[in-house]
């Protein structure tokens, strides 16, 4: 497999944007290789630009829900740059938008757009503790909210990647109000309310936690985190900016039957163009200004392409909601059955819906954190240089989720694992 182009243009990226990336799992660094320069890309295809093409489960990390340029999605945005890139102003694409959000997510009675899901996680935040009036939030290991400063603690996604348990450059002060709790530890989560009685403003998580890798919440955990913060007249945040529209059309809250006060969305809602959003309650959602004294603005916030793509995403998601759901699950499911039928002691597959992770591990299960640091990192970057040369890009880092779309064929499944068994056997796993 040719990398010439691809290397060279690392080079010369070193030499303007820091370490080459504008993001850092794209360094390919975790996996000890070095990125490659995506030309185009279609359905569930890469091509670089030395000529390669790779099945890709990255997915731009979770938008792509129908894989790479979508006909009908593609043309939605089209359509909208015609008529402007961005106005700085009202425009009726906004509430349709809201108004799809809505109808399907019934917590988010009212939404405010953002342009990140970092920005939506932030701005949450900040609603919670005007509304509740109070300072302390409770997030859990390993849940990654963006790189908000008092959310950088303890967090997933490339700050797991890279050995970090915070980031430089974030002052003690600023994350003093945040407590850790330990994910599907539901006694460590009451010794913490205990501990910080009339304090808590609101716990923020993942659902279903996808940048650690996959974790799969246990049997009523969930339910219980809900119970126990509204004991305490705490809100709850759900960070469903990769579970929303995903796991379901209605999220997380929706397949596991659950209502948050507050819920963070992002990534499919924009069809792949950069966007977020957070809604909740009327109540709450009407601090914000201009209605209330809680300030937040953004000048590309309702983007009119960004916008115009996200709705025919869900358009495309409600036409077909049955068969896309189910059929991704499928395929995913299909990929851990018939790896787990191997019966290989040091591989471990959490799955659920269109995400899954392979752990490199000989523990039992991965519920938590602490499962996750215990994984083989060096073993994960063999195996991911083992399915690159075979035209298989999964993702670059042992803490990031896979993701099936709806563009996935029978055959690329068939061909991924076909890569995977020859993979598992040159490595030795056993």
């Amino acid at each position: 497999m040719k990398t010439s182009k691809s290397n060279l243009m690392f080079k010369n990226a070193k030499k303007v944007i820091p370490g080459g990336v504008n993001s850092p799992v794209r360094s390919f660094n975790a996996v000890g290789a070095s990125p490659v320069y995506i030309k185009r890309a279609k359905g569930s295809y890469l091509f670089d630009e030395d000529g390669n093409q790779y099945i890709d489960y990255i997915n731009s990390f979770g938008p792509l829900i129908f894989g790479h340029s979508k006909k009908e999605i593609a043309e939605a945005a089209i359509k909208a740059i015609g008529h402007g890139t961005t106005f700085g102003a009202c425009h009726k694409n906004e509430i349709k938008l809201a108004n799809l959000i809505k109808s399907k997510i019934p917590t988010m009675e009212m939404t405010r757009l953002t342009s990140s899901g970092t920005e939506a996680t932030m701005s949450a935040i900040r609603l919670a503790r005007a509304f509740t009036k109070r300072d302390k939030i409770i997030k859990f290991e390993g849940c990654y909210h963006g790189h908000v400063d008092h959310l950088l603690v303890k967090a997933g996604s490339g700050l797991t990647t890279f050995g970090s348990p915070s980031s430089p450059g974030v002052p003690k002060d600023f994350t003093k109000h945040t407590l850790i709790s330990e994910f599907n530890n539901f006694e460590n989560l009451e010794r913490i309310f205990k501990k910080n009685k009339n304090k808590v403003a609101a716990i923020i998580l993942e659902p279903v936690p996808a940048n650690m890798g996959v974790i799969i919440p246990e049997n009523q955990f969930l339910k219980k985190v809900i119970e126990l913060a509204h004991a305490n007249k705490s809100l709850v945040i759900f960070d469903e900016v990769i579970t929303g529209f995903r796991l379901s059309i209605g999220g997380a809250q929706k397949y596991y039957n659950l209502k948050p006060d507050i819920t963070c969305i992002g990534k499919i809602i924009g069809g792949g163009f950069p966007i977020g959003a957070f809604g909740g309650k009327k109540d709450i959602m009407s601090m914000l200004s201009p209605l209330g004294p809680v300030y937040h603005a953004g000048t590309l916030s309702g983007n009119p392409v960004a916008v115009a793509a996200g709705i025919k995403t869900i358009e495309l998601l409600e036409k077909n909601e049955s068969r896309v759901y189910k059929d991704m699950e499928r395929k995913a499911a299909r990929i851990m059955n018939e790896v787990n039928d191997l019966n290989l002691k040091s591989i471990k597959i959490n799955q659920l819906g269109s995400l899954l992770t392979f752990f490199i591990t000989n523990q039992e299960s991965v519920k938590n954190y602490r499962d996750v640091l215990k994984c083989d990192t060096k073993l994960y970057g063999k195996l991911f240089s083992k399915l690159f040369s075979s035209g298989i890009m999964i993702p670059p880092s042992q803490f990031e989720a896979m993701f099936i779309s709806a563009s996935h064929t029978n055959k690329d499944i068939t061909q991924t694992l076909v890569a995977l068994k020859q993979s598992f056997k040159i490595l030795g796993l056993k």
